[in-house]
Order: structure tokens, then sequence, then C-alpha cells
């Protein structure tokens, strides 16, 4: 009897629907063909003893099982649980009537036991978009399926409960979840906030400028001047997710198998601090099974790298391209898949190698050219792309023992929200542009050219300081942030000298 069930395989953050066609006849073999690798393969063993242990006998026919379509491949031990019901139903052991209304996701144990699985939440919105009834997957991933609206969920944790289901003996129990109770009722406090920093007003408004505009930012300045820190508290002052903001970085985390047994929608923006020694590979995605980098698991969220100069120049070099596209394409013989990078970059780092080079107390103990060779490091292409290129010096003994309250993240996040809600209605028109920092060269003399009296500014600036050539355009995009920041139309002479004063790093002779 020749019978069909659904799975599906998740390429990218995308998912296709895989058509498992079970034939079962007379004979002794059995085989498992369309592209599955060994994983799948060793399903076949896993499937027999968990019907053996729930009082189900494994056909003793010559069964041939197709996954199609044969040209993509099929990973991973998610398939055990389609792959049983669809053998079950060929031998005739289990009614097929309602087969093709339901997709099938779970890995099983010896038991019968049905294991979570990784990438749920787009296997349910393809579900959805191909017009499947249900979706009967395991129990810990019920929450993070059951978010898309208009699709039966169905959590098991027993391939037993699935077999009853469709032999009319047992009714499973749907899962629903509230989309406006999980998304916005759940909104947890942060665990930093802007309140326990003493001092460090600039750097405060530094990060706040960034994160209305969503530009990218390096602090640089010795140990101990409060770099990690400034930077951990950034999360709490950034706007909060939009709905389709959340469902798109659910989707990578669910790709990555990041998201939680139980939990649904994601409410915070990412923020992943890698380690220096991390590959290129990691930090980009691919392998040999292509998986999401912490470019991207990063999206709509925070990159935030400790210690800039000590990570390789591979790696450095390979954030150029996701930095100026929010985008990683990942291509290898048989496939390319492309994975969202739409991240803010900030970066923290020593002057120079001792960490004291411009100190105010401190002398460096660095020889001549070396401060300069440190620097280096970072090649300028990738310095070119950070907006904001700040000093930070060391916080005094009044200021860290001072008592004074200091501004909460909560006042500094209206300010920002309400810079970001003008940047919504500026580039409502453009679909990839969303925050001043996305600005093309055409936008930006469209909504950030200056006024006689700014370009004055700028010229002085630009031959006083020996500001870079590249430093222009960063300057008029922070400087149209900041004008949004005070609510102003018009890019005003202090606002051009604000954005000016950010760009530490491009002033000739820095370091030398």
């Amino acid at each position: 009897m020749l019978v069909k069930s659904y799975a599906a395989a998740v390429q990218g953050i995308s998912a296709t629907i895989i058509t498992i066609e079970v034939n079962c006849s007379r004979g002794v073999q059995f085989f498992l063909v369309g592209l599955p690798d060994v994983a799948v393969k060793e399903s076949h063993e896993r499937i027999i003893s968990a019907l053996e242990i729930n009082g189900y006998r494994f056909p003793s026919k010559r069964i041939v099982i197709n996954m199609a379509p044969a040209d993509i491949r099929k990973e991973g031990s998610a398939y055990d649980l389609p792959l049983a019901i669809g053998i079950l139903a060929a031998a005739e052991q289990l009614n097929s009537s309602r087969l093709g209304d339901y997709l099938l996701m779970g890995e099983l144990s010896l038991d019968g036991s049905i294991l979570p699985v990784k990438g749920v939440l787009p296997i349910a919105i393809k579900a959805k978009e191909e017009g499947f009834k249900g979706f009967i997957l395991p129990y810990q991933n019920v929450s993070e399926a059951a978010v898309v609206n208009d699709l039966e969920v169905y959590g098991v944790k027993n391939i037993k409960e699935v077999i009853e289901f469709f032999n009319e003996k047992r009714q499973l129990t749907r899962t629903t979840v509230d989309i406006q109770e999980t998304f916005y009722e759940r909104q947890q406090p942060f665990d930093y906030d802007f309140a326990d920093v003493r001092g460090q007003e600039n750097v405060k408004r530094a990060l706040e400028v960034a994160a209305a505009g969503g530009h990218n930012l390096l602090m640089v300045g010795p140990p101990g001047s409060g770099k990690s820190m400034l930077a951990k508290r950034l999360p709490s002052i950034l706007p909060p997710f939009t709905l389709p903001e959340s469902l798109e970085t659910t989707k990578i985390h669910s790709v990555a198998g990041k998201i939680g047994n139980n939990s649904s929608l994601m409410i915070q923006r990412p923020f992943r601090a890698p380690h220096h020694t991390i590959s290129n590979v990691a930090m980009v995605g691919g392998g040999s099974y292509p998986q999401p980098g912490e470019i991207s698991l990063a999206h709509n969220g925070v990159l935030f790298l400790d210690e800039l100069p000590e990570y390789t120049r591979n790696v450095l070099e390979v954030l150029r391209q996701p930095l100026e596209d929010r985008v990683i394409t990942i291509s290898r013989a048989r496939f390319t898949v492309d994975y969202p990078a739409g991240f803010m970059l900030i970066a923290s780092m020593n002057p120079c190698p001792c960490g004291y080079y411009n100190h105010p107390e401190r002398a460096c103990l660095c020889s001549s050219g070396t401060v300069q060779k440190y620097m280096n490091r970072i090649s300028g292409p990738l310095l070119d792309r950070i907006d904001i290129q700040i000093e930070i010096v060391p916080v005094p003994f009044e200021k860290i023992s001072e008592r004074s309250s200091q501004e909460a993240s909560a006042a500094v996040r209206e300010r920002v929200i309400k810079a970001r809600m003008i940047q919504e209605e500026r580039f409502r028109e453009y679909e990839q542009v969303h925050c001043n920092a996305q600005m093309s060269s055409p936008l930006l003399r469209k909504y950030a050219a200056p006024d006689e009296k700014g370009l004055s500014l700028l010229k002085n600036a630009m031959e006083r300081l020996n500001l870079s050539a590249r430093a222009y355009d960063r300057i008029l995009k922070v400087s149209r942030t900041i004008a949004d920041l005070d609510q102003s139309e018009k890019i005003e002479a202090n606002h051009l000298g604000e954005a000016i004063h950010y760009r530490n790093l491009d002033r000739e002779g820095w370091g030398m």
C-alpha cells in the first residue's frame, strides 16, 4: 500500500515541505531514498524499538521510502516521527485518511518518547502557507509553533499518542498562544541599567546616539574605564521589538536551536558577545550543514566585540560585507542560503598593548610606533564602517563615590524611541531603510544636507583636525540622528559639532 506523510526541511531560515512516500509490498527489505543523511538512515533502528516497546509491530515486508523532493538533502533525526507514521499507515496498522492534513516532526527515543527538534517556527509558518490543517510536534516545541495563527498545533510526548490520534482513539489537546499577551505584556526588566554607571556622561550620550540611529560604535580606553560595562547596558535603551522583528529573530534562533524548551517569541533584542578566539565560520555562519553564525544571531540586536584587535584579521574582515548589505550568503556546491545580518556592531579596545596611551595619570610603556602598529590590526575599510569612535578616560574617585542618582535606562530609551519613530516616518517609502545608519548617498543629500553655516563648520573641522574623507558621510548620518533626538527638522551647527566629536580615530596623528 502506498501512503504519504509530510515533514519539512529547513534551508537558511525558510522551510521546504518534504513528502514522505512509503510503499509496503511483499518481501523483507528496507530502502530509504531521497538524499537522507546518516542520522535519517539511522531512524530505522529507532523506529523499530519505539514501535515494539509501545505494542506495535514493525512490518515484515518490503518497505520503500522516498523523501521528495529528492534533490534536497535531509538532515537530522527530526524525520523519525513522520517516517514511523508513514510506515504504519502503509502497513495498514494506522488509518491514513487524515494523514495529508497534518505536518509531522519529531525525534524518537528507543522507548517511543518524542524529543524536541530545531527550526520549528519556520516549519510552522510554511505549514500554514501550504494549507495544512495542523502541525504535530514534540511537546517541548509546542509554544514556539503555536505563535502561528490559524494552524492547529498539537504537542505530543510519545508516538503512541500520535498513532491513537490518527486511529481516532484519542483526542489531542490543541495549544494556542495569545500573541498580544506573549509579546506585549511579558516584557522583562533588563539585568543592567544606565543608572548603575557613575560618570562617563559623554560615553552614555554616544551610546544614546548610536541606539537612536542604529549606528556602529567603537570605544577606545584603558583597562577598567567601563567599556564592557557600558556595552552590556546598550540593550536596555534600544527600542523594543516590533512583532515582525521578533518573528524574524525568533526564526533565526529557532533554526540554530537557541530557543529554550516551552518558549515562544523572543521579546528582547539579542546581545551576542563572542570570544576573540572565534573562527570566521562561527562568526558568519556555515559549516558542512550551514547554520547561522554570530552575526545572524545578533540580527535586530547587538554584536559586541570586546578587545577588537585581539580578533584574527580574517574574522574582522568577513564583517565588512554584512555591515553594508545586512545579509550574509553561504554558498555550497549544491545550494546557497541567505541569513539576515542586520546588527549593530559595538566594539571596545585598549588604545595600545599596555593599555595606557593617552591616559591622564599613567604613562604608556609602549615603544615608538607600537601604538600605530596595534591600531593597524583593524583595517581602514572596517573602521570606515564604524560611525562613532569615542575615547574613554577612567572615572575619577569623586565620580565613583558620589551618591547622586544617575539617569535610568528607561528615560534614555524614551528619547531613543521618539527618534526612531521620526526615522520610521521619514523612510516609510524605502523598504530596506529603517534608521539613519542605513541611509545611502542620495538619501543623505535629501535628508542630511547641512546649511551654509554647517558646511563651513564641517569644512573647517576636516581641515583643522585632519579628518579623513571617509568621515564626511558618517558625520552627516550621526548629525541627522542627533537632530532627531532634539526633534529638529534641520541639521544645525551644534549637531554637526557633536558628530565631529565622535570621529576621534580619524584625526591624523592619532596613535603616532
